[in-house]
């Protein structure tokens, strides 16, 4: 969440359950996103020349609806608008892909990413058929990763990186108010923007992305054993939780007189 002139800031930062297993297509992931971010963003200089790109490249929802540009469906979720946006979505996709992974397996979880990559591109595209606005990002997808992460591991502590002026903490909350919150937002910004395509956020696709996500992830739930795994892992991955060390502001405290 961030308020006007970045007063106020909160977003997680990382959670207490790293996964088993190497999380091999995770990290392939992150490194296929920036990779090719690299290779387009330094090929175009001209803002002129990086959004006729996109055009190519990105989702634009009147040319999928009329039949042009399907593969943009794929393409769209492995690009990005700039740094920030890039960093957001990996850092989504670094705390809460993993563990989704380690219950999937690998296969099976990039299936699962895809699928909710898709999903969320044409819940974007029925909020607004006719829209000419090129859409990118992997927000969709990750969204459906932060679905299944909320249908298993509910309880999981998520340490949230909270900013406010001058002062700033880190805490744990459970995974479920995260990511409540997160959807929450989305909900109210897909609500309340004027513009169909969100204001340049595609708010509609990360709450279609979500819900695909969670519901892809029901058959596991329940092949897992449904409530009776909540029971079994009180609602958190089943790995021992990290250790971390909060160091405590060295900001001086100041009191009224």
């Amino acid at each position: 969440m961030v308020l006007k002139a970045q007063v106020a800031a909160m977003f997680p930062i990382r959670d207490h359950n790293p996964s088993g297993k190497t999380p091999y297509v995770t990290y392939a992931l992150l490194i296929a996103n920036v990779a090719i971010f690299v290779m387009y963003w330094s090929a175009y200089p001209d803002d002129r020349a990086l959004f006729q790109f996109f055009l190519e490249w990105g989702m634009v929802p009147q040319l999928v609806t009329g039949g042009v540009q399907q593969h943009t469906v794929f393409t769209s979720m492995f690009l990005h608008g700039g740094w920030l946006h890039l960093a957001g979505n990996m850092l989504f996709l670094w705390i809460f892909g993993d563990n989704i992974e380690d219950e999937m397996g690998h296969i099976w979880f990039l299936i699962f990413y895809l699928a909710c990559g898709v999903g969320a591109a044409f819940i974007h595209i029925l909020a607004d058929p006719s829209s000419t606005v090129p859409t990118v990002g992997a927000s969709g997808a990750i969204a459906g990763v932060m679905g299944g992460y909320l249908l298993l591991f509910p309880k999981a502590r998520v340490d949230i990186f909270f900013f406010f002026i001058i002062f700033f903490r880190i805490f744990p909350v459970p995974a479920w108010i995260t990511l409540c919150a997160w959807l929450a937002l989305q909900f109210f910004g897909g609500f309340s923007s004027p513009d169909p395509d969100g204001g340049g956020v595609a708010y509609w696709a990360h709450v279609g992305g979500f819900a695909v996500g969670l519901a892809l992830t029901v058959p596991l739930f329940l092949r897992l054993g449904g409530t009776a795994f909540w029971d079994k892992t009180d609602g958190h991955p089943p790995h021992p939780e990290a250790k971390y060390k909060y160091v405590s502001s060295t900001i001086p405290r100041v009191t009224r007189r």
